[in-house]
């Protein structure tokens, strides 16, 4: 089964009658990038036999090419946000729910009738999990199509902007709360049955380095590293920063140059990432503490 039709089935089987969830309008963006390719296909004959001047120039897109003018991109910049959008919303509350305790709990555990135990808990999770790599699967797919089909890098360059803009879904905090989320939940002996419908969800320790890694469908596996890139140790106390590194409390909190009491709030718009650079991306840093129970346990 060809993945567009894989994909589209999937989005079927996952609504509901309460909520439809954001999806990738696969069909449509390849039916703009079949007219593009109709129409670049006679120029980009006709330059073939040309100059390696006039050969480099044809890898560029046409100025009269509606795909690049407008249309591809923001279509797909709308859809990329709104699918993120949701799973860090839907993630976020079903985390909240598991991490309660005492009285706030109890509130929120009566408010969501629809978390009634731990095993819908776990689909609940496991869905989310699934509708992240899916959709990440299907932009990437649709970008290298882009890339193919118009000769550029133009497709790669918008996915590093998709990471800039805080769009791209692997890089979301919520993603890697998830999955150390089932790890948690294996070690409860009752829930061993309900684990086994996310087997592929797993944390080694190669060479000392801890690797959280799922592996979903034949073509997309994810792997997290857990070793903070500032100390080189095993992460303690992780958070994630807004470009969607991982790093150590302590290691955070020396790099934004602020104390442990004052927190990563208080750190200066202008201190970067140890890692990428980027500018302004403490004080919004979201504390993983699912993963951070995870590792406690090893």
């Amino acid at each position: 089964m060809k993945f567009t039709k894989r994909y589209e089935t999937y989005m079927r089987g996952i609504r509901t009658a309460e909520q439809e969830l954001p999806a990738v309008g696969l069909k449509r963006l390849k039916k703009m990038l079949k007219k593009c390719r109709s129409h670049r296909s006679p120029h980009h004959k006709t330059t073939s036999s040309s100059s390696d001047a006039e050969a480099d120039g044809s890898r560029r897109c046409p100025g009269h090419c509606s795909v690049c003018d407008g249309s591809f991109f923001p279509s797909l910049l709308d859809e990329m946000s709104a699918v993120v959008g949701c799973f860090n919303e839907k993630a976020k509350k079903l985390l909240e729910l598991h991490l309660a305790s005492g009285f706030k709990k109890y509130v929120m555990w009566f408010s969501n009738r629809c978390h009634r135990n731990h095993g819908q808990l776990i689909q609940q999770g496991k869905d989310l999990v699934t509708y992240a790599i899916i959709n990440a699967v299907a932009m990437r797919k649709i970008l290298k199509k882009y890339d193919k089909i118009h000769y550029s890098k133009q497709g790669q360059e918008f996915k590093a902007q998709a990471q800039s803009l805080h769009i791209e879904i692997l890089q979301s905090p919520w993603l890697s709360e998830l999955m150390a989320f089932y790890m948690n939940l294996r070690r409860s002996k009752k829930n061993e049955t309900a684990m086994e419908l996310f087997g592929d969800c797993s944390l080694t320790f190669d060479d000392d380095q801890p690797t959280l890694s799922c592996n979903l469908f034949d073509s997309m596996r994810v792997d997290i590293s857990l070793t903070c890139s500032v100390c080189l140790d095993t992460m303690f106390d992780p958070v994630s920063l807004s470009c969607g590194h991982i790093f150590c409390y302590l290691c955070c909190c020396s790099a934004a140059s602020v104390t442990i009491v004052d927190g990563l709030k208080s750190a200066d718009h202008r201190s970067k990432c140890p890692l990428c650079r980027q500018a302004g991306v403490f004080p919004n840093a979201v504390h993983l503490d699912e993963l951070n129970m995870l590792l406690s346990y090893r």
